[in-house]
């Protein structure tokens, strides 16, 4: 049995009883070593298989031998498993052994949902989810997709905004966008969001790439209805004028 647990942003009070349940029932916990400090008092009592990063196939196939032994793994993935994490590769690798074992993909607070949550309501319409890191997407794919975002209208959140290696695409997203959107469009940056030090402000598209971005960062680009009142980021569904 390999269960694939979304953590959310880590905090226990932001999991599901399902995620919790399935941590208790576990034999063995699996994952990158930062989310399972995250929720090491969980895991106290738990056999643990930590992997840094880049070796997702690595934690996967273990967790896979694991599971052929009768063991039953939980493979943690920060978020929810399912958005940029481990659920995919996951199933690839265990694809020819599905008839041995069971797999469960156990959902959570994406990244977006909690920095959206800190902000306000900014992805109360439609919004496009878009990765800046070119590590397993070529940047030309991922200029596509954010002049597709841009062009519809919608309302854009970035995961992986910026790192040491990839200080310029956050400024290429923003200027792509720019040829879209007003300049003044409400920009909301989160850092560590619903985590302890969380760190928020609101900015606008011109002037986004003044805020401190890194890899802990939520970046949530408004639409041509989004507006900021009372501190918080809004975007309009269209109740008021419906009824």
């Amino acid at each position: 049995m390999i269960y694939i647990i979304g953590t959310g942003p880590g905090l226990e009070e932001y999991m599901s009883l399902r995620a919790i349940d399935a941590i208790n029932d576990s034999d063995i916990i699996i994952g990158y070593k930062t989310y399972i400090d995250q929720i090491k008092n969980l895991v106290k009592n738990k056999e643990i298989y930590s992997a840094g990063m880049k070796r997702e196939i690595d934690r996967c196939t273990k967790a896979l031998e694991y599971a052929l032994e009768g063991k039953k793994v939980g493979l943690v993935s920060g978020g929810d498993a399912g958005v940029y994490g481990m659920a995919g590769i996951m199933y690839e690798i265990a694809l020819e052994h599905l008839d041995k074992i069971s797999i469960e993909v156990i959902p959570g607070i994406t990244a977006a949902n909690a920095a959206a949550s800190s902000l306000g309501a900014p992805i109360m319409h439609d919004y496009a989810v878009i990765s800046l890191s070119d590590l397993l997407t070529e940047w030309s794919l991922i200029e596509k997709r954010l002049n597709c975002a841009g062009q519809g209208d919608f309302v854009v959140t970035l995961y992986n905004p910026k790192s040491h290696g990839r200080k310029e695409h956050i400024e290429k997203a923003r200027d792509i966008l720019l040829k879209y959107k007003e300049k003044n469009t409400p920009v909301g940056i989160v850092r560590n969001a619903k985590r302890e030090k969380e760190e928020m402000e609101i900015t606008t598209l011109e002037k986004m790439c003044d805020s401190e971005i890194n890899m802990s960062t939520m970046v949530i680009i408004g639409n041509s209805k989004t507006y900021v009142a009372e501190g918080k980021i809004i975007t309009p569904r269209g109740y008021r004028y419906w009824y």
